[in-house]
């Protein structure tokens, strides 16, 4: 973490990537993100698995085995699976101490099923240990949340890629994916009026001064989001109010008022241009699931036979 945050913040524009918002205070504060009233990806792809889970299973078939990057508190996860019923279930989750909370909640659900947990960083595909993926299982990769939107398209066709020799031929992925819609309701999702998402961006701050000897002052830096109409995508912000200098480990870092680190990128999609990425990421596009107002979609894609 100290060599990712201290070359982000040397670079030019400084960033940080958002992996590194889920300390426990981070999940409890993304945990309340997601109950806002503002907030509508979360409760918006809810219902679509509510509604739409059996329809997905009897699309993937039964006997799958499935991947779940991003487990966060698995509320969809259940979902999902209660319907699917897979052979076998890996969540993959960077904060260690939700991914054991959830397995084990899972693990009492379904005691049947065959659940493993795996700390990793999906910034890149994660090598899943065979033994947890039955031999001659369909292996199904379940990326919720929109969390796809973090990265870059360029990025998201390269995930998505990277993840196809795991998969297999005729493996599939199921993707959530947040869709382009009124900037102003995109503004209000992350800028609440409760203040929890600069809670969120600011606990960042608190992290790298509890872990990275650093020494933030949070009262220095303020939550700043905005919606990019050009690129498609909402950028999430720390701004320095003052003229400082902050140290990092053994590294000093100067900001002038007014200057930013982007924490967060959050890319917005119709679904024609989410279906052409995944055909330049070599998959077909197998079925589109989505709510009344069009907020929100979950794609299904399946690589070839």
């Amino acid at each position: 973490m100290l060599d990712e945050v201290l070359a982000g913040l040397a670079a030019t524009p400084p960033r940080i990537a958002p992996k590194y918002f889920y300390d426990a205070r981070g999940c409890e504060l993304f945990d309340a993100i997601c109950r806002l009233p503002e907030y509508y990806p979360t409760r918006t792809e809810l219902a679509i698995m509510a509604a739409h889970a059996p329809a997905m299973a009897a699309v993937l078939g039964a006997g799958c085995a499935l991947i779940e990057i991003g487990c966060g508190n698995s509320a969809k996860s259940r979902l999902l699976l209660d319907a699917l019923q897979p052979l076998s279930f890996v969540a993959v989750d960077i904060a260690a101490e939700q991914l054991k909370a959830s397995c084990d909640v899972l693990s009492q659900a379904f005691p049947q099923m065959a659940i493993g947990a795996l700390r990793a960083d999906f910034e890149h595909a994660v090598a899943v240990p065979e033994g947890m993926l039955p031999e001659r299982a369909r292996r199904v990769l379940y990326f919720p949340g929109s969390t796809i939107g973090n990265f870059t398209p360029a990025a998201a066709r390269d995930f998505l890629a990277d993840w196809a020799p795991l998969l297999g031929r005729g493996g599939c992925a199921l993707i959530g994916v947040d869709l382009k819609k009124d900037p102003a309701r995109l503004h209000a999702a992350y800028n609440d009026a409760q203040g929890v998402t600069a809670a969120f961006n600011l606990n960042l701050l608190a992290r790298f001064n509890r872990e990275l000897a650093a020494n933030f002052d949070l009262a220095a830096f303020r939550h700043k989001a905005n919606y990019d109409g050009a690129a498609g995508r909402i950028e999430m912000h720390l701004e320095s109010l003052r003229a400082q200098t902050v140290t990092v480990g053994a590294r000093h870092f100067a900001f002038a008022p007014g200057e930013t680190v982007l924490t967060e990128i959050s890319c917005k999609y119709s679904n024609d241009e989410f279906c052409a990425l995944a055909r330049a990421a070599g998959y077909v596009s197998a079925a589109v699931w989505s709510d009344m107002e069009n907020l929100f979609a979950v794609h299904l894609l399946r690589l070839p036979d």
